[in-house]
């Protein structure tokens, strides 16, 4: 019997859930599925381009299982291309990573950053660097928990 998988920490959900391709009914369309952590690897690894090293620690897992989860979720998403199948992305022993909120003092805009990514350089709207964590979300880690699965190990 095999270990049963730990949570893997997700930054950031994905904004559209399916993808296909142009033209043709999803329903006709044969599915693979990319579970959230093959997802979350791929915009850790491809998108912000970290180093394996990195990137599993942002997931908390290890480098080498890093490694083989980017390595199935490259798999799937190459089928896709070249096959010309839908892709669906859902699922996974997930745990969504905390998050914290800052403001700009020049131009008042909100926005969130996951644990661990460290302090924004600068504002996304207007780009100036007079950046203040929100109120209430003083504090190193605050509420930074374990996971709330079941089945996972650190729970």
């Amino acid at each position: 019997m095999s270990r049963p998988k730990c949570c893997r920490r997700v930054g950031a959900e994905p904004t559209r859930k399916v993808f296909k391709p142009v033209g043709v009914p999803v329903a006709s369309l044969e599915e693979i599925v990319l579970s959230m952590d093959e997802f979350e690897a791929i915009r850790l690894a491809d998108l912000n381009g970290l180093y394996h090293e990195q990137a599993a620690g942002r997931m908390n897992i290890s480098r080498q299982t890093f490694g083989r989860v980017i390595e199935v979720a490259r798999g799937k998403v190459a089928t896709v291309l070249v096959k010309g199948l839908a892709l669906r992305i859902e699922g996974g022993e997930i745990e969504m990573a905390e998050m914290r909120d800052f403001r700009c003092q020049e131009c008042q805009h909100v926005w969130d950053v996951p644990y661990g990514t460290g302090r924004p350089a600068e504002c996304p709207a207007c780009k100036s660097k007079n950046l203040q964590r929100s109120e209430g979300q003083r504090g190193a880690g605050r509420n930074r928990g374990s996971c709330q699965r079941t089945r996972c190990r650190r729970s």
